[in-house]
């Protein structure tokens, strides 16, 4: 990145190829598409040709049948989108490149020798493809066969229109819907090829990347650095019409609405306040699902703001560019006859099953249940000193806080690197709801309120591990409160973390601590056993056995795959288990109890 200057090292691993999973770059457009085929017994490859079609082409006798298709790379479309109610075939160029006239020739052909009355070519606005499809139409019309042709258009990015027009980008998919449901009831050629057009008029896509894509043998066709967006680019890899500096996902969909639906753009959507659109938040391919939910929920909610009614919601990947890792947004403008074009039904593999109910409007939450009435505890009269109780928590806190950067280093060894995070978050929970007025002074509903909150607040299986032992702890407590019943407790809390987490000693995870200072703890049950004496010696061991995991082979946890090997620090849960114990006597003895 431009951030710092490279190395010669580096500057020579820059110019390498990226990698890919195929077996030939010559062939693996040819590839990909045989694998869709052989997973799908609805397709069949025209052989000869990369071309993909309806198995069941004599069904479609005596209607318009739909052809579509382009570069590879842009996978689930076209060939995804094969199936009743849309595509009846599809054909495949190399990755990035437009198909061959002569396999666009062969597909128009086998459709009409299957008793089709005419077939529409959906083409995106490239200069390839209108070529290509063109020329394939002409030598079709001139052997007799009713051929019409669309070019989609729905980029939104430019602002100024181009000689070449608008790309045509994830929104001819919806044409794909659309036309295809028109085919399936009947509908002509003419009229389909017509309402096709009008439909396109009324739809805008728009596309923003955090860095590039790379047609395998190649490299990445542009660079980012680090604080760059790329706004407006295409499905090919090409650069945008402007980079911006990294933002929010609220405001990058912001920003893309904008531009969007601003009428100083010449290729904007007119959408605004009470209009009523079909929304497709598409993955450009590299994205995680965690950051196309939050984009979506971010158009949602921007959109809705706004005025505008989400009649459907499309999230996922329909027209990838490869490995980008961006999204694009689309509108579709719709009323009631178009929205049922689009609730038709399909059988292809790569339409989702959209629920035809309309997104704004509906409720979508549910109010949570109440929290049952806790039953009377009978050591309630025999509660803790809540001053002494609130200390102990608040230096506990304090503890795990002054850890997290120790502990995440630990877990970085044999994990994600998040433990001291997680350690962190339920300190501050805990500080949160220590504001919120006193805890239970009852030993056991404070166990069972701990317990509670961890597994809300503190996430991982840290929080599941430390609500399970608390939940088990706080049972023996409701009886008694003496120090055989606090023994009694850590005894019930090991044995449910062994249950369900399936740990056992010297399996090197926080049940070592834990389990050492339960052994220290069985002298509590001994008449006239001491407080600090058994304690001090409970922590001891605890914090002994926290240093000793680094000598043992992880046998559960995230850490039990890996290597042992690599394994040369003590294990982290451990590690804050001790030093919990180790607080929790400091303040006991500071305030002489």
């Amino acid at each position: 990145m431009r951030a710092r200057r490279r190395g010669r090292g580096e500057a020579a691993a820059a110019t390498e190829n990226s990698k890919k999973l195929v077996n030939t770059v010559e062939g693996c457009a040819d590839d990909a598409l045989a694998g869709l085929v052989a997973c799908n017994p609805n397709l069949q490859l025209l052989q000869g040709h990369r071309v993909a079609l309806r198995s069941d082409l004599d069904s479609l006798k005596g209607r318009v049948a739909l052809l579509s298709g382009g570069g590879s790379g842009h996978e689930p479309a076209h060939a995804g989108f094969i199936g009743k109610g849309m595509l009846t075939g599809v054909i495949a160029g190399a990755v990035f490149t437009s198909p061959a006239v002569g396999s666009i020739l062969a597909a128009i052909r086998a459709v009409a020798q299957a008793g089709t009355v005419g077939t529409l070519l959906i083409v995106k606005n490239y200069t390839g493809d209108r070529l290509n499809f063109g020329l394939a139409r002409e030598q079709a019309q001139a052997e007799g066969i009713p051929v019409e042709m669309v070019v989609i258009g729905d980029d939104s990015a430019f602002t100024v229109l181009k000689k070449a027009g608008r790309r045509g980008l994830c929104g001819t998919v919806l044409i794909h819907k659309v036309a295809g449901a028109l085919a399936e009831a009947g509908v002509g050629l003419e009229e389909i090829t017509n309402r096709v057009n009008v439909v396109a008029k009324a739809m805008g896509t728009l596309g923003v990347s955090l860095s590039s894509c790379s047609v395998p043998g190649s490299r990445p066709t542009f660079e980012l650095s680090q604080d760059e967006v790329e706004l407006g680019l295409g499905i090919h890899g090409e650069a945008g019409v402007c980079r911006i500096k990294m933002a929010s996902a609220n405001e990058i969909v912001t920003l893309m609405l904008d531009h969007m639906t601003a009428s100083s753009n010449v290729s904007h959507v007119p959408v605004q306040s009470g209009s009523s659109v079909v929304l497709m938040v598409n993955n450009l391919g590299g994205l995680s699902f965690l950051e196309v939910g939050i984009i979506a929920d971010a158009a949602v909610r921007t959109l809705e703001g706004r005025g505008v009614k989400i009649a459907r919601a499309l999230v996922g990947t329909f027209m990838s560019a490869l490995e980008m890792p961006g999204i694009s947004l689309t509108l579709l403008l719709v009323d009631e006859p178009l929205l049922k074009l689009i609730d038709a039904e399909t059988t292809a593999s790569a339409w989702p099953n959209v629920a035809k109910v309309s997104v704004t409007g509906r409720k979508r939450t549910r109010a949570a249940p109440a929290e049952p009435l806790e039953a009377p505890d009978s050591t309630a009269a025999e509660g803790l000193p809540l001053k002494r109780v609130v200390l102990v928590m608040e230096r506990v806190c304090t503890t795990l806080l002054g850890l997290e950067e120790h502990l995440n280093a630990l877990d970085r060894a044999a994990g994600d690197g998040d433990c001291g995070t997680t350690h962190s978050r339920a300190a501050r929970a805990i500080q949160g709801w220590l504001k919120e007025g006193p805890p239970p002074a009852s030993p056991a509903q404070l166990l069972s309120r701990l317990s509670l909150l961890l597994l809300e607040k503190m996430g991982g299986s840290s929080g599941a591990l430390y609500g399970l032992f608390l939940t088990a702890a706080a049972q023996p407590l409701k009886a008694k409160t003496d120090l055989p019943a606090w023994s009694a407790a850590m005894d019930a809390g090991l044995e449910a973390l062994q249950k369900y987490g399936k740990a056992a000693p010297g399996d090197r995870t926080m049940l070592d601590s834990l389990w050492a200072a339960g052994q220290e703890l069985q002298a509590w049950k001994n008449p006239g056993a001491n407080l600090f004496q058994v304690l001090t010696k409970a922590v001891q061991s605890a914090e002994a056995a926290a240093q000793a995991t680094k000598n043992m082979e992880a046998g559960a946890g995230r850490a039990s795959y890996i290597s042992s090997a690599k394994l040369d620090q003590p294990d982290p849960g451990a590690v804050a288990a001790a030093a919990i114990l180790r607080t929790i006597l400091e303040v006991l003895q500071s305030q002489g109890v």
